[in-house]
């Protein structure tokens, strides 16, 4: 019994003592650490196809529709009107659609800042007519240097944008109330500045006749903006792709930059040949390069920048913000500031359509228009989301529309129920995705 007592432990099993709990429960093993949780997310692109396509339907499931939507409508529009007309996508149409967006496109960049901020900006049709005012009444009135004239226009809609920001930020009053008010009364100053002429007619081979009536015919310029959007775009995939690396994060990998690299450069090589190739081609527009140019700035400054990383935080959640030290008032005043810059700057290229300064720019339906590219592109009427580039997109879908129905030579009424139909859904759009991330817990 003595020998079968001391029986030793089998060698091939190393035994470990389990300690008892204060109820007799075992408690866990001193060696045993924890395995921290990971995010499936972050594993979507290591499972290929098949995790991208979860990942979309998970995001769609969620509510995050981003610019599916638009891009959805733009496919569908350009299908009705080239069936109903056959020259909708031809060199000269094409070039109209660019040419025409780009003023109210960038007014619409303004705007995208603004409702990221959670608030309205109602002046911007004044205080674009404004600065047609200030450049006409400064260089053709006064003979002011050209450039110099341009200059001071859009200086003086940072100045309004500015005195906005003020009111409302250290003030107090609502952005809506001091924005209806500029819009009133910089309208009165407009009228004013113009005095007895109803309108200034803009100096032929000046700066703001050249913004819309310029075009590079050299195919080279086409083809190279092409070409350097396409490798700026890959580069700045690289880029963010090497950075990941460096802190440890999940990256795309090289077959996903250049799939993506490649629908860019089909896009925008397309674009140029469409603009330089077919018969009646007039080649590259000033304003489109112009356009193009506010946007890259505008999305660098709103995603790259703190500046723009503390837009997005106060519009969606302003006293939080606050609290984590952000100067808010300052935020909020620099917003408007950039809104009313960039809407005198786009109230010089509706005057360069126009022929030149009128009592009348700036009115009508331009604001209305500003709003909805903006809200159209996929910014959200309820502050803290969006991006730059709906304002492209947004222009794009109301310059599609309205170039379609002259085409097809429908009345300007049906022009603005149809516009209103398509603000309306995008709102609704907005509302329902918003509803459906809440319920997700994604909101």
């Amino acid at each position: 019994m003595s020998d079968l007592a001391k029986t030793p432990e089998p060698a091939t099993a190393q035994t470990s003592k389990v300690t008892m709990g204060p109820e007799n429960t075992p408690a866990p093993a001193a060696s045993a650490a924890p395995v921290p949780a990971v995010d499936p997310r972050l594993l979507v692109r290591e499972e290929g196809l098949k995790g991208y396509w979860t990942e979309f339907t998970r995001k769609i499931r969620g509510g995050e529709l981003g610019s599916l939507p638009v891009v959805l409508g733009l496919i569908v529009i350009a299908i009705v009107f080239q069936v109903q007309n056959g020259n909708f996508l031809s060199a000269s149409s094409v070039a109209n659609i660019a040419v025409y967006s780009s003023g109210l496109g960038i007014m619409a960049v303004g705007i995208v800042f603004v409702l990221i901020l959670g608030e309205i900006d109602l002046s911007m049709g004044s205080v674009a007519g404004v600065g047609a005012a200030v450049w006409a009444v400064l260089n053709v009135t006064n003979g002011v240097s050209d450039l110099l004239s341009v200059v001071l226009a859009v200086v003086s809609g940072l100045l309004i944008g500015l005195l906005h920001g003020f009111f409302f930020a250290k003030i107090g009053v609502p952005a809506f109330v001091v924005t209806l008010a500029g819009f009133l009364g910089w309208s009165g100053l407009q009228i004013w500045l113009m005095g007895k002429e109803g309108s200034i007619n803009a100096p032929s081979g000046s700066i703001v006749e050249n913004l819309t009536a310029y075009y590079f015919e050299d195919k080279a310029a086409a083809y190279g903006l092409a070409l350097v959007a396409v490798l700026a775009y890959a580069g700045s995939l690289l880029l963010d792709a090497k950075r990941r690396k460096a802190a440890a994060l999940p990256s795309r990998p090289v077959s996903e930059i250049v799939l993506r690299t490649a629908v860019v450069a089909i896009l925008c090589f397309v674009v140029a040949y469409v603009l330089n190739e077919p018969e009646g081609a007039r080649g590259l527009p000033l304003a489109l390069v112009l356009f193009l140019a506010v946007l890259v700035i505008a999305d660098f400054v709103a995603r790259r920048t703190l500046f723009g990383r503390k837009v997005f935080a106060v519009g969606g959640n302003a006293e939080a913000a606050r609290r984590a030290g952000i100067n808010v008032d300052r935020i909020r005043i620099l917003v408007f500031g950039v809104s009313g810059m960039l809407a005198a700057f786009g109230g010089l290229f509706v005057a360069s359509l126009s022929g030149g300064a009128t009592k009348s720019l700036g009115s009508g339906n331009t604001l209305m228009l500003v709003i909805a590219a903006a809200v159209i592109g996929g910014t959200s009427l309820f502050g803290g989301r969006g991006k730059v580039w709906s304002a492209l997109l947004g222009m794009i879908v109301i310059q599609s529309i309205q170039q379609g129905l002259n085409m097809i030579g429908m009345a300007n009424e049906i022009q603005y129920m149809i516009t209103g139909a398509v603000l309306l859904a995008a709102v609704v759009i907005d509302s329902i995705s918003r509803r459906t991330q809440k319920t997700a817990g994604r909101a």
